[in-house]
């Protein structure tokens, strides 16, 4: 591959939201060589609607640039490659098990601007499921329809777990839907325009500058993108930032509260002093809640804190919050919160008729677990007394990395006697009604 040539192993973003009229037609046209096509993006819309309707999902792979013009594009299927692992046990499997597959097309840009399939493979060397397909990366979709109820609900005020909640219950369960909560709440991030009104801006930046005028200490940074429209604020005084640097070891974060006027979820970093009393180290204000968005603000923040980052972080499960962190703060150790997670049992495993008992048991290998050797024993009692728990894609998950929540395997860290973000949580009720 040469300088102008580029990979990737993410999906192609015009994949992910696909509308409800889309693959109704019975008949699946296959992909052929010398197929011609308007557009890369007409070329990649075809082949990924096929792979949906083969129950597979695809890729970009490699695309080939030419005096700064497109002229090579290749799509692959998404279990192409190998997993780099260094666990063997059934257990600790990936999400998205590699399997090396070799289906794949590329085309070319010809000389009267269309594209054309140069090269092609259908042949993949894993089972594909058409019924499942709408669970597959590539494919999360949000019919017209969804979109256009939690819009409505948005906009009369419901909260989202109450539109979410109704929608799993019309779709017969939260397992059924191809989206989570996280998904509607950044649906709907991108499809309001968060124009400021006549005046906010300057006002904004003047309050800030004033501020700035009266402690030089005080820092802030604007993400103002268009014509007036507001993406990203963070700022801190110098109260806070002093005090980070005597209470700063461990912080908690966390983004469940919403501002009235924009509906941009405000995230303050909170953390504790020595005398167990919560402290305001930060705030921000976000556009929406995606790993770009997150990493903004924590570069931010460590800019404000001259480069220092924190020696714990907590937050709720949110993967775009892992990615974020791990991109800025590299050797921070980072720990979800298990109130969270112990709050999603019933709603993960209430479905199995021994509950109760895995319940019971589930939480004796979490709290009276000493050690990392006895959780482990507890751990795999449970499934081998329930194996049809061996298939639940969430507690598989938990599995994984249970390096982040699990007491005995996060104690080897200092976290001021903080397990969970109910401080972050408190400090949003207190700026109720001051943040608008």
């Amino acid at each position: 591959m040469n300088g102008n040539e580029l990979e990737s192993e993410e999906p192609e973003k015009s994949g992910n939201v696909l509308d409800d009229d889309s693959n109704h037609d019975d008949q699946i046209v296959e992909p052929k060589l010398g197929m011609m096509f308007e557009s890369a993006d007409e070329l990649f819309e075809f082949y990924n609607n096929y792979a949906y309707r083969k129950g597979f999902s695809i890729k970009k792979r490699t695309c080939k640039k030419k005096n700064g013009v497109l002229v090579h594009v290749s799509y692959t299927c998404s279990k192409e490659g190998k997993n780099i692992t260094a666990s063997n046990t059934l257990l600790n499997l990936p999400p998205t098990q590699r399997t090396g597959c070799k289906a794949k097309i590329s085309s070319r840009l010809c000389a009267d601007d269309k594209w054309m399939i140069s090269i092609i493979s259908l042949q993949h060397n894993h089972l594909n499921s058409p019924s499942k397909a709408r669970h597959l990366r590539g494919h999360k979709r949000i019919i017209t329809t969804t979109k256009k109820i939690v819009l409505l609900n948005d906009k009369a005020g419901i909260r989202m777990c109450k539109t979410y909640g109704a929608l799993a219950v019309e779709g017969g369960g939260y397992e059924n839907l191809p989206y989570d909560e996280k998904t509607l709440r950044n649906m709907i991030a991108r499809e309001k325009i968060l124009e400021l009104g006549e005046g906010d801006a300057t006002a904004l930046l003047d309050h800030f500058t004033n501020m700035q005028n009266k402690d030089p200490n005080f820092f802030y940074r604007l993400d103002i993108y268009g014509e007036g429209r507001l993406k990203n604020v963070f700022w801190d005084d110098n109260r806070c930032r002093e005090a980070y640097k005597k209470f700063g070891e461990v912080v908690t974060f966390d983004t469940t509260y919403l501002t009235n006027k924009y509906d941009m979820p405000f995230a303050p970093f909170v953390g504790v002093n020595h005398h167990g009393q919560s402290i305001l180290l930060g705030c921000g204000l976000l556009s929406n809640e995606e790993k770009e968005t997150f990493a903004w603000l924590f570069k931010a923040w460590l800019d404000c804190m001259n480069g220092i980052a924190p020696g714990g972080i907590i937050t709720d499960q949110s993967g775009a919050m892992k990615i974020a962190i791990e991109l800025v703060f590299k050797d921070t150790k980072h720990r979800w919160c298990l109130w969270h997670i112990m709050k999603k049992i019933p709603e993960n495993l209430r479905r199995h008729d021994n509950y109760v008992r895995i319940k019971s048991r589930m939480k004796k290998a979490i709290y009276d677990s000493q050690c990392p050797v006895e959780f482990e024993e507890r751990w795999s009692e449970m499934l081998e007394k329930y194996e049809s728990l061996k298939q639940n894609k969430w507690l598989r998950k938990l599995y994984r990395e249970k390096d982040r929540w699990v007491p005995c395997f996060v104690k080897t860290t200092f976290w001021a006697g903080m397990s969970t973000t109910q401080r972050s949580e408190s400090m949003n009720a207190f700026f109720d009604g001051y943040v608008h």
